[in-house]
């Protein structure tokens, strides 16, 4: 399902690194559809566990002032179905503010503690760095979402002194082996995932978010104008359609605990 745009340089070969379960942290009920729909729902065709966590509950979203008072339970309604759709459904709510996420402590203990539940071999997060050309893609929630989770996967996910609390309810260190980042800037991105075969189960997701994006034909044409030029990037062939990623290897065969 992947390709790699330079694989000398690539970090992630698919055909020698197994994925059998996957971790998701956005920071909105959609980001997810929008970020890497298509990846996912090719992990799940293939057997894959892929859980979502969803740091707000999306209450800032929206355009309708007379859905103020049901927006978090349509927002949350709407992503559960979406996830459906591409084979999720298994989702975490971590319900902090829309609009005020930080990377705290608290973020970052919940991070680790969900980590350590389920022991992905893939944590899927968005990017830290902001993108000055789309910067629609770095909402402060999306950036606090990536540096909350690149600051707990290294080093208190693997830190027994950390958070002892965890360890002391069972929950013990993990060495997390890869960490996929996307939304950033296009100067990081390092594996390219061809989705052509999901984008309309991509889109399916997408449209679900009526109450974010009632201009169907326009999200449409923004997407797939997206994915086209992902592909484009990444040197597939014409009329193909990629997701980005910047993906760090965390563990892996050369890596020296402490360095």
């Amino acid at each position: 399902m992947s390709t790699n745009a330079l694989p000398a340089h690539g970090p992630f070969d698919p055909e020698t690194h197994r994925v059998e379960r996957v971790l998701c942290f956005t920071a909105h009920p959609d980001d997810i559809d929008f970020g890497a729909a298509g990846t996912i729902a090719a992990w799940t065709a293939a057997g894959v566990k892929v859980s979502y966590c969803i740091m707000t509950d999306g209450d800032a979203g929206g355009f309708d002032p007379d859905q103020r008072e049901e927006i978090v339970r349509l927002r949350t309604a709407e992503q559960e179905r979406a996830a459906a759709l591409v084979g999720v459904t298994d989702i975490h709510y971590l319900h902090q503010r829309d609009g005020f996420l930080e990377p705290s402590h608290e973020v970052m203990r919940e991070v680790v503690r969900l980590i350590r539940q389920l022991r992905p071999d893939v944590v899927l997060s968005m990017h830290p760095e902001r993108d000055w050309n789309r910067i629609q893609k770095s909402h402060p929630d999306h950036l606090a979402v990536g540096e909350a989770v690149t600051r707990a996967v290294y080093p208190a996910l693997e830190n027994p002194f950390a958070y002892p609390e965890l360890a002391a309810a069972g929950l013990q260190a993990y060495k997390l082996p890869w960490l996929w980042l996307f939304a950033g800037p296009e100067t990081r991105e390092n594996h390219f995932v061809d989705v052509t075969e999901h984008v309309d189960r991509k889109l399916a997701a997408i449209h679900i978010h009526t109450s974010q994006h009632p201009d169907v034909e326009a999200m449409d044409r923004t997407v797939r104008a997206l994915m086209l030029g992902t592909a484009r990037r990444a040197g597939m062939p014409a009329g193909s359609s990629a997701e980005a990623f910047h993906i760090v290897s965390v563990n892996g065969p050369g890596t020296i605990s402490g360095f």
